[in-house]
């Protein structure tokens, strides 16, 4: 079972981000990563494997507040970091991870995105795609994602970053779940009370 970890705050986000991946072990995993974003960009580090391999390619200089995390386990495409999350939009502008099975991703990608290189295998690319399709055609962030919301069949939980709003994690749940924390100069998202 996918987890999700969010972190937005005044902290560096990277062993936050870790340590909450590692508490959402038990559910079992394929894959990890987590996005970061700051004054330079988004920063992405994933790959198959145990949270110990993430450790180990994490690049410790990178300094953020804000940031997401993922452990997947494979329901579209095959364990490998082309398929791990966090995915980007093809513009790189939005990251997003995801719990959950969209049922109807194939009915998506034709409907949408025939115009559109998919760089993964799986369902979640479809969305963060769906997403930057309805910006460009004129949407706010918010309007795009309610309207990507509005096309999904299936269960999810997002949690999604936007390049252009380093003061924001976006996150969105259809019977998947997900629970906001709201604390003393921090917030958090997770998919697990733990």
């Amino acid at each position: 079972m996918c987890g999700i970890v969010g972190y937005i705050g005044f902290e560096d986000v990277k062993e936050i981000i870790l340590n909450g991946l590692e508490k959402l072990e038990y559910r079992g995993y394929d894959s990890a990563g987590l996005a970061m974003i700051n004054e330079a960009g988004v920063h992405i580090f994933k790959d198959k494997g145990r949270i110990a391999n993430l450790r180990k390619i994490v690049d410790d200089t990178v300094v953020a507040t804000l940031g997401i995390g993922h452990t997947r386990w494979a329901t579209h495409g095959v364990p490998n970091r082309i398929n791990s999350h966090p995915h980007q939009s093809s513009s790189k502008r939005f990251t997003l991870v995801h719990n959950g099975v969209i049922e109807n991703e194939d009915i998506l990608r034709k409907k949408y995105l025939n115009d559109v290189k998919l760089e993964s295998d799986t369902d979640t690319e479809v969305i963060v795609q769906l997403i930057q399709k309805f910006v460009e055609n004129g949407e706010t962030v918010d309007l795009a994602i309610r309207h990507t919301m509005s096309e999904l069949h299936g269960s999810y939980a997002l949690a999604i970053l936007d390049k252009e709003d380093d003061n924001t994690i976006y996150a969105a749940k259809n019977k998947s779940p997900l629970l906001v924390g709201v604390g003393e100069g921090f917030n958090m998202i997770g998919s697990d009370a733990m």
